[in-house]
């Protein structure tokens, strides 16, 4: 498919399939038009890094004042990492752990304990393999961050214990989520 700008023409496999911007939005208008409704600009939010760096502070902070060790992500709404930190003693494992929460949770617009509790269910359940992404997770502690309704990013903290990374990516995320 391609789109020849200077006569405004959509192409399919060198066949015209439209001339014009659609009058309406639905498909049926699209195929009674022969119309082009999918060209439109769609604006995306996302974390961007002082917020991600604001997060992980307080949950790396409050980890501090737990006396505990552990490791931050924060993804973009892509799941495309903005920001990570291990602290001292943290085990080295949990960097990919926290990076895959974080993605996860981003790309599936919910906890990663859902997608964990998901495949594990006796009758319904699934590999997660099933996906068709390696880094997928469904180890609790990745969380989406949500704003007006929309997905903008995710959190997450990897190597303590599952409740444990969950409440502290909890904290980061209702930071962002306050207005």
């Amino acid at each position: 498919m391609h789109f020849d700008s200077t006569t405004k023409t959509l192409f399919f496999q060198s066949r015209k399939i439209a001339t014009r911007p659609c009058s309406g939005n639905s498909a049926q208008t699209a195929a009674s038009e022969r119309c082009y409704p999918f060209l439109a600009m769609r604006t995306l939010h996302t974390l961007d890094y002082s917020e991600a760096r604001r997060a992980a502070d307080v949950i790396l902070e409050k980890a501090a004042q737990m006396q505990k060790a552990a490791v931050v992500a924060v993804a973009d709404a892509h799941g495309d990492l903005i920001f990570l930190a291990r602290m001292d003693g943290a085990p080295i494992s949990s960097i990919r752990v926290a990076a895959n929460k974080a993605y996860t949770a981003a790309r599936e617009r919910k906890p990663s304990k859902e997608i964990g509790d998901k495949v594990k269910h006796p009758e319904k359940g699934h590999d997660i393999s099933y996906f068709g992404d390696p880094n997928y997770t469904g180890w609790g502690g990745g969380l989406p961050v949500v704003r007006n309704g929309e997905v903008i990013g995710a959190i997450a903290v990897s190597g303590l214990s599952s409740a444990e990374d969950i409440a502290l990516a909890t904290v980061g995320v209702e930071l962002l989520t306050r207005n």
